[in-house]
């Protein structure tokens, strides 16, 4: 008698949903400064403690996904509140990588709320997508008058570096940007893999890594421009531009190098930060491990 072999065939995984809520507030007083004032998390998704590199003003959180990966059904949800006058920055541990699928959606939605005085730096580190994956990202910004924000999306699509190209699959990519309700920027895209968009000249042509920087809520002086104009990617044959609007700076990076195209953010940062934010720059210590 022949032995029966058990079932072979892969057992699609359960949606793993995660939520993580932040709310920061600024206290007065002798310990006055920003203070991470709530912290609600459900699934794999949370902080890992308020740090404060540049002083008390402004609060450091390191967004966390343990599992370190993203895979279809599973959806992530962040929601956070920066008070009146408090200041915040969040980014991530590592680059995000976004798993091929069978077909089920992997999705991620930013929620940012920004009283007025406010500030909120939203940096995570780029995310990879890999070949198959079917991915979703949204990031929403509410700010009111007064308040600012300073945020970057750098996507790898495929593994470059293991000779994987972004031949299959989809990114979907969504951001609003309002102040005081009134539409900032807003931005619908996306991305199949395989399609005549990755090369086409008004695509991404035949670049893999692209990178947005949005700076919002104020308008940029002249000296600011130009100093964002003279930031130049140490990356050969990598292409770049920058415009300002009313109360909006938005910056382009398309290229091969995803640390080619943070260097090129650092750059814009160091101009940026200190007429948005009122701050000289700080690179995030968890950036260098």
């Amino acid at each position: 008698m022949t032995a029966r072999l058990p079932d072979q065939t892969p057992t699609p995984s359960p949606l793993w949903p995660a939520n993580l809520a932040l709310r920061f507030a600024r206290r007065t007083g002798e310990r006055g400064g920003t203070i991470l004032a709530a912290s609600r998390h459900q699934g794999p998704l949370r902080i890992q403690k308020a740090l404060y590199p540049e002083g008390r003003d402004i609060c450091h959180a390191i967004v966390l996904h343990p599992p370190a990966g993203i895979c279809g059904g599973d959806h992530l949800h962040i929601d956070v509140e920066v008070g009146a006058d408090a200041q915040a920055l969040l980014t991530t541990p590592g680059a995000g990588k976004w798993y091929r699928s069978a077909g089920a959606l992997a999705e991620q939605i930013v929620n940012l709320k920004v009283s007025r005085g406010g500030t909120a730096e939203w940096l995570p580190q780029e995310s990879i997508v890999f070949a198959g994956a079917q991915a979703r990202m949204r990031t929403t910004v509410e700010l009111e008058a007064g308040a600012r924000y300073i945020g970057v999306e750098t996507l790898c699509l495929g593994r470059r570096a293991s000779g994987e190209t972004f031949s299959r699959g989809a990114l979907q990519l969504a951001t609003d940007i309002r102040l005081d309700g009134v539409p900032l920027w807003r931005e619908r895209g996306r991305i199949e893999g395989g399609s005549a968009l990755l090369d086409s000249p008004v695509g991404l042509a035949g670049f893999s890594v692209c990178s947005t920087v949005i700076a919002a809520g104020a308008d940029v002086g002249a000296e600011t421009l130009a100093a964002c104009r003279q930031a130049t990617p140490v990356e050969a044959g990598a292409q770049w531009g920058v415009t300002a609007m009313p109360n909006l700076f938005v910056g382009r990076y398309v290229g091969h190098s995803s640390e080619a195209a943070r260097a090129w953010f650092v750059e814009l940062w160091r101009a940026l930060r200190p007429a948005f934010i009122g701050r000289d720059m700080v690179v995030p210590r968890i950036w260098n491990t």
